[in-house]
């Protein structure tokens, strides 16, 4: 195939995106946010400039140089890799330099060939990515549904499967909002001596003592492995992996993402050590934030069906996904920056807008949304 045929064939595809009301782009951040992860309104703030501030004023370099196994080791990383384990409640801590190249770096390292990986139907894609490079074989499992972990493990020992059981899961699903059963699925990862991978990306800094997460109750046990992400509620970036210490020393040794990696900048490392603490101490923003999603929550699940549910991520199904362009594109143009979630980041015949609480939203924001939305959302 020549050049020219290979990029048409790819401007037919993208064209093919387009017919479909799929095709992505990228886009200014305007309105006001009712689309990132940016749960505590941490990212932009001055306490982080502060960090920042002060992390230069130390003399920590902007770069690393390296991947952590040649130069790029720095005191920051391993204070921070420290004071998160501690603040964790696990042995041990790795930091590497984003949540996806992390989750990654676990399923294609830690299972094993003639292991099973049993994931919950619904994770993210970077878990799924990590599952095809890994030796382990895999199935999916039922939606927040611990039977169905249970039976999938209980089948393949039937059928002969003599490794270990890995049960993966998220505590707080980033598409739908809802919580995993975490207590129940601990009872099945101990009833079948598996270990249970559980992602805390949007459960970090929100929920548990602290901003210690859902699975806060799990921590420390040696079957329990969890990841915190930093991009989202700590408003920094990168990704903590927080598990029994012959976990993360074999990470080091096994995990192509960490070993072949420039390491994160040893600032951003300062500055999520400082972002945790923050965190910790700041109780009245977490109060606060579940104000305000308890304001959306009023104002807004009752007129559209949306799924009912505590947490700061609100899904408003719309299904077809033109429509849901559409209805994002007008609220956009009014000011609100909500965007449309299309398959296959979602299933087919579930396209969404996905509205996510922040404190960078007022209460009043929430008010003039709900009232956008009335008009906006019409019969197809």
């Amino acid at each position: 195939m020549s050049i020219n045929a290979f990029y048409e064939e790819q401007a037919a595809q993208l064209d093919t995106l387009k017919r479909g009301s799929r095709l992505r782009s990228l886009a200014p951040r305007s309105g006001k946010d009712f689309a990132s992860n940016d749960y505590l309104g941490l990212a932009g703030s001055t306490l982080l400039h502060d960090a920042l501030r002060e992390g230069m004023a130390l003399g920590l370099p902007a770069g690393s140089g390296g991947s952590r196994l040649l130069r790029g080791n720095h005191p920051a990383h391993e204070a921070l890799e420290a004071e998160a384990a501690a603040h964790y409640g696990t042995e041990a801590a790795l930091f590497m330099a984003t949540g996806f190249a992390t989750n990654a770096a676990i399923f294609a390292t830690l299972p094993q060939r003639g292991d099973l990986v049993i994931y919950d139907a619904l994770i993210h894609a970077s878990a799924h990515d990590g599952m095809k490079l890994g030796r382990a074989e895999t199935r999916a499992a039922a939606h927040n549904d611990p039977q169905s972990f249970e039976d999938a493990i209980t089948a393949w020992r039937t059928a002969g499967g003599a490794g270990r059981a890995w049960i993966a899961v998220e505590s707080l699903y980033s598409m739908d909002g809802d919580r995993a059963p975490l207590a129940d699925l601990a009872q099945v990862a101990a009833r079948h001596d598996a270990i249970l991978i559980i992602d805390e990306a949007h459960a970090t800094g929100v929920f548990g003592t602290g901003g210690r997460g859902l699975a806060e109750a799990l921590a420390g046990q040696p079957n329990v492995i969890t990841l915190h992400t930093c991009g989202k509620a700590l408003g920094c970036e990168g990704a903590l992996i927080c598990a029994p210490r012959v976990a993360t020393d074999f990470l080091v040794n096994r995990a192509r993402p960490f070993i072949f990696s420039t390491a994160p900048s040893p600032l951003v490392a300062h500055m999520v050590r400082k972002a945790i603490g923050l965190v910790a101490s700041h109780d009245d923003w977490r109060e606060d934030l579940f104000a305000r999603v308890a304001e959306a929550r009023t104002l807004l699940a009752p007129r559209l069906g949306a799924t009912p549910g505590d947490t700061q991520i609100l899904p408003v199904i719309i299904g077809e996904d033109a429509r849901t362009m559409r209805i994002a594109s007008a609220l956009q143009r009014q000011g609100f920056d909500i965007r449309g979630i299309r398959p296959p980041t979602v299933p087919q015949g579930t396209a969404r807008l996905r509205i996510s609480i922040t404190r960078n939203v007022t209460k009043g924001d929430i008010g003039a949304l709900s009232e956008s939305l009335d008009r906006i959302m019409i019969p197809a």
